[in-house]
């Protein structure tokens, strides 16, 4: 492990959370990210908590769409993501696999999987391609 990556906490009114977090708790915005649908406005928003690369991201809650491994119809805790090397993704990949932790969802940059208490957790290595 390389540190903590980031953390995400899903919201219904995105624009009311980045007011919050940006003017009450003084945090810089660092990158916005469309929906990949082409649904208008925003999915999340990414949120500078420190000198160094982790970050809070926003991401909006959408209760009209069915829930995915990657997305939840509810606000609050959505993922606590883990940084690790690029070139240790397929080392991970195949230490989730030995120790029959499901992967039940892949990205670019990030595996994720849940604990036992079926909160979402991620490996990721962002913005470094594996």
């Amino acid at each position: 492990m390389r540190g903590h990556h980031h953390l995400a906490i899903q919201v219904k009114d995105l624009a009311s959370a980045e007011a919050f977090y940006i003017d009450v708790l003084g945090l810089k915005l660092v990158r916005r990210w469309p929906y990949e649908d082409g649904k208008p406005g925003e999915r999340s928003l990414w949120l500078s908590v420190g000198s160094g690369e982790e970050f809070i991201a926003l991401e909006a809650c959408d209760v009209d769409r069915l829930p995915t491994p990657f997305r939840d119809p509810h606000g609050g805790l959505h993922l606590l993501a883990l940084r690790i090397p690029a070139k240790d993704r397929t080392r991970w990949e195949r230490h989730l696999q030995q120790k029959n932790v499901e992967v039940v969802h892949r990205t670019r940059w990030t595996i994720y999987f849940r604990d036992p208490e079926g909160n979402r957790i991620g490996l990721s290595h962002y913005p470094d391609e594996a």
